[in-house]
């Protein structure tokens, strides 16, 4: 835990007690502040107060008396409109800030120079950030991973000299977060997301902007006129800005260039690293990832060669485009985030031939912007309630089987891939929730690997639970 200190001794209000906030308000407490907390849930409260977090509604609390509110990123600070206790910090001219700020606080006052890489983005944010982590860990370096990751930021081990911290942070950490400063801070890409809290895409970029402007270096994606125009502005202001791009050369930083990636600097390029053969790094996102990863690693001292090192050893994140197991040319790849169409295109993008796992809660939309992908899948197996409308859209494109179970459909899938007899891809990308069948994404990706074990022959490139 990194204790609070920075508020020791001070009255402190704060609203939201799930994950990220009920650590942010044990930091609090144990770092000496004066802590009252608070929840539209009740089983929240009961929760908090359980763990020996003063509870009390915020509504009757002295604010004027308070040193500041502390908000969880998941309650609405602006849109659709501000939560009622946003509304009474206002009034009592409150700062309102998360958990991401009071790192930033404690990190200044007892490890200024300690190295902190935080990263943004609309899409790979997760994936960037566990490969730069990796980098670091495999090369010896203490290391500290969390943020919007899923490992709340205040869990951590506090902040000393030569520690280094990663962390993923989203619009609304950000938001919270009005000294935020890295060493490193990431940029990768923009596109319209949760507008329904930021209210239109110039705001929501505003807000992403923010990281980088107070890095000391910033690394910014530029494939999207929104963050090209970031990179210049913060140039202009003094930051050093490194470029990245996954689609065009640059005269400076680094670009994908197939599967290479190319550093371009000071009149030259070369090669800084061939992603070939690197299945967890397979395709032109991961390739942006990749570049991103290399260009802040060597912001913050990490060399080449470990880096490289690096990269070749990443095992890539849990149920996002992972491999999970071999049998002879065909390999097993758990892609059970995705939950939309959007989120399974990459996936779909990186393989030639696939034999597709599909279906579960369905989205607006469905599948078909996919069709583009459909000339590479082999054969779809449907599970789930979206089975029949995903069936209808495929329709004579796509040879399917309305497999119902992710079991049945493992076991199916895979023994085509056998009889196919070439290089493919038994793949679960289902571009739907999991909710009509498992609890979460998570779930339904671990159902997707003891699938996969239990079959014959097959060498397992991940670690299975006892008993799976």
């Amino acid at each position: 835990m990194i204790p609070v200190t920075t508020f020791a001794g001070k009255k402190v209000a704060l609203f939201g007690l799930g994950g990220s906030g009920l650590a942010t308000a044990r930091a609090l407490v144990a770092g000496g502040a004066e802590v009252v907390a608070w929840d539209d849930n009740p089983d929240s409260i009961a929760k908090a107060a359980a763990a020996g977090i003063p509870t009390g509604d915020l509504r009757g609390i002295d604010w004027p008396a308070q040193a500041a509110f502390v908000l969880s990123p998941g309650v609405p600070l602006t849109h659709p409109r501000p939560h009622w206790s946003v509304d009474l910090a206002r009034a009592a001219g409150l700062e309102i800030i998360g958990d991401i700020e009071l790192f930033v606080r404690e990190r200044r006052a007892h490890a200024p120079d300690c190295p902190f890489i935080a990263i943004t983005g609309t899409n790979g944010k997760s994936t960037t950030t566990a490969l730069i982590a990796h980098i670091l860990r495999t090369s010896g370096r203490d290391t500290q991973l969390g943020g919007n990751i899923g490992t709340a930021l205040l869990t951590l081990d506090p902040p000393k000299a030569r520690r280094y911290y990663v962390v993923e942070c989203s619009s609304y950490q950000i938001d919270l977060a009005p000294t935020l400063n890295p060493t490193a801070g990431l940029l990768l890409n923009l596109t319209p997301d949760h507008l329904d809290r930021h209210g239109t895409m110039q705001h929501y970029a505003d807000i992403k902007e923010r990281l980088v402007a107070g890095s000391r270096t910033a690394i910014i994606g530029i494939d999207d006129s929104f963050s090209s125009l970031i990179a210049d502005r913060v140039e202009r202001a003094g930051v050093r800005v490194r470029r990245i791009s996954k689609r065009n050369p640059l005269a400076e930083g680094l670009y994908a260039e197939g599967s290479r990636i190319i550093e371009a600097q000071g009149g030259t390029a070369a090669a800084f690293a061939d992603l070939a053969g690197m299945d967890t790094l397979k395709g032109s996102h991961n390739a942006q990832n990749a570049a991103a990863a290399i260009a802040t690693c060597l912001a913050v001292g990490v060399g080449a060669e470990e880096i490289r090192a690096g990269l070749r050893s990443f095992p890539g994140l849990k149920h996002r485009m992972q491999p999970v197991g071999r049998r002879a040319q065909v390999v097993f790849i758990n892609d059970s985030k995705a939950t939309n169409a959007e989120a399974a295109a990459p996936a779909l993008s990186s393989y030639d031939r696939i034999y597709w796992i599909a279906g579960g809660l369905p989205k607006e939309g469905g599948i078909a912007s996919l069709a583009p992908l459909f000339p590479r899948i082999v054969k779809a197996y449907l599970i789930g309630e979206a089975a029949p409308a995903f069936a209808a859209t495929l329709g004579e494109q796509v040879p399917y089987e309305i497999s119902g179970t992710l079991e049945r459909a493992v076991v199916h899938a895979a023994a085509d891939a056998a009889a196919d007899g070439g290089d493919s891809a038994v793949m679960l990308s289902p571009a739907c929730a999991s909710f009509d069948q498992y609890k979460n994404f998570e779930v339904r990706g671990d159902a997707f690997v003891s699938h996969v074990a239990a079959l014959d022959g097959v060498t397992m490139l991940v670690e299975t639970k006892k008993g799976d």
